[in-house]
């Protein structure tokens, strides 16, 4: 259904040139049919000209109500609904649950770890707005851990976690959400995947327009299970 909205609203003028021809069609056949019925004279001739007029009728009715319903969807529905529902996401699937585990082709990806450099991890967080609580910068981890934090921005759409290793630009996405969340679970992260060595995670918050804030990152440390 957001998908059949989606469509109306995006080819609402080409919808509204192809009902204007038909509605020109439609209403030359009811003018027509309507002065042969009113012309008839013999009572079979006004019989068969009176079901013409009827059917044509019938196909203006109808002409108006798809008319009238493109005009309700694309000028009242689809404005009032959240602009997220129609923002495509291509990289990761925000209706299904995520588990957070790293698919082993992705693991074999994120495996090349250059060295490490110097960066300002605390950029683009911002308390009660979008911060990453835990894991905190420098700490170890192993397992499947908790990802706790705060997304709670003006005009919320979602939010997704992506890693990639330190000192890259190699971003892969883990998990995502679309609920407002103060300082509990946003997600998880099934470390098991990775390779032990540094990794850089961030949060990425978008708005209901499609823009993406500026991340909020942290550098964290996969160690083996011991």
């Amino acid at each position: 259904m957001i998908a059949f909205y989606g469509f109306l609203s995006t080819y609402e003028a080409l919808i509204y040139l192809v009902l204007l021809f038909a509605g020109i069609f439609l209403g030359r056949w009811l003018w027509r049919t309507w002065k042969a019925w009113r012309g008839a004279i013999y009572g079979l001739e006004r019989e068969i000209s009176q079901r013409r007029f009827a059917r044509a009728l019938a196909a203006n009715v109808i002409w108006l109500a798809f008319l009238m319903a493109e005009f309700t969807i694309a000028s009242f529905v689809v404005p009032s609904m959240p602009a997220s529902i129609f923002i495509p996401t291509p990289t990761i699937d925000l209706l299904t649950t995520p588990t957070g585990t790293i698919s082993a082709e992705l693991a074999a990806t994120l495996d090349a770890r250059p060295t490490p450099q110097s960066v300002d991890y605390s950029e683009g967080c911002v308390p009660d707005e979008r911060i990453i609580d835990s894991p905190v910068p420098g700490e170890n981890l192993s397992g499947i851990v908790e990802l706790i934090g705060t997304v709670d921005v003006p005009n919320f759409g979602f939010y997704k976690f992506e890693i990639s290793p330190a000192g890259a630009e190699n971003w892969s996405p883990i998990y995502a959400g679309r609920e407002i969340v103060q300082g509990d679970v946003l997600g998880r992260i099934d470390t098991g995947s990775l390779t032990p060595g540094d990794y850089r995670l961030r949060l990425v918050v978008t708005n209901n327009v499609g823009e993406a804030l500026e991340p909020c990152e942290v550098l964290i440390r996969v160690v083996g299970q011991e």
